[in-house]
């Protein structure tokens, strides 16, 4: 049974920074609880204290963390985990291997306040679409797909981009890169091309057609 309040861990060691994750997230989510911490190793005694993680904000360069190391030791003790890295780091030297590291979305600390409320705003309607939705059932030897990344698997077969499927789902482009990581680590693939041929393969479009009806 999922816990009747979310905790979120913000993990920074610059407190200014940390204050203000935590004070966007509680504009985002005024019930859930904020936890604090300056160190990645602080966070399993963190969750032993207040409970699992339903989302996990973390900082690129922290003193016990190089480079993508923290996002994978992260993604490896939390699985399951929304993780959001930020950096002062320009997107384009980092975004890439964060998230082939496991990050689900990459947030430029250089971003005004508008703009890191809307990545953050993203990745929790994307967890919690994903909460809600009932997966479509594993086929042979395939992972099982959400409803909406049975979704996205007919999108990317109509042709479809990330605005236009993001028109025709009604949410963010943003939320639409979020949801296509999500189906690309889930199904092991890295571009739209083998998520084309692993739905074909695995017999999903015909499900995720009548997703769309």
């Amino acid at each position: 049974m999922r816990k009747a309040r979310n905790v979120f861990y913000v993990v920074d060691d610059h407190p200014m920074m940390r204050d203000a994750i935590a004070l966007m997230l509680r504009r985002l989510r005024p019930a859930a609880d904020i936890v604090e911490i300056d160190r990645l190793d602080k966070l399993a005694g963190a969750v032993e204290r207040n409970g699992a993680a339903d989302l996990i904000c973390l900082d690129l360069n922290l003193p016990d963390t190089k480079g993508c190391s923290g996002v994978l030791a992260a993604r490896r003790d939390h699985p399951e985990v929304p993780i959001a890295v930020y950096s002062a780091l320009p997107a384009v030297d980092m975004e890439a291997p964060c998230l082939l590291a496991g990050a689900d979305i990459y947030i430029e600390k250089a971003s005004d306040a508008a703009g890191l409320i809307k990545a953050l705003k993203s990745l929790l309607e994307t967890d919690s679409d994903e909460q809600d939705a009932p997966a479509a059932p594993a086929v042979e030897s395939g992972a099982s797909l959400t409803k909406r990344q049975g979704q996205l698997v007919q999108l990317i077969a109509e042709g479809l981009g990330n605005r236009e499927m993001a028109e025709r789902l009604a949410i963010s482009e943003d939320t639409v890169k979020v949801h296509m990581w999500r189906l690309y680590r889930r199904i092991g693939v890295n571009s739209r091309t083998q998520a084309l041929h692993y739905a074909r393969t695995n017999g999903h479009l015909s499900s995720a057609a009548a997703s769309l009806v």
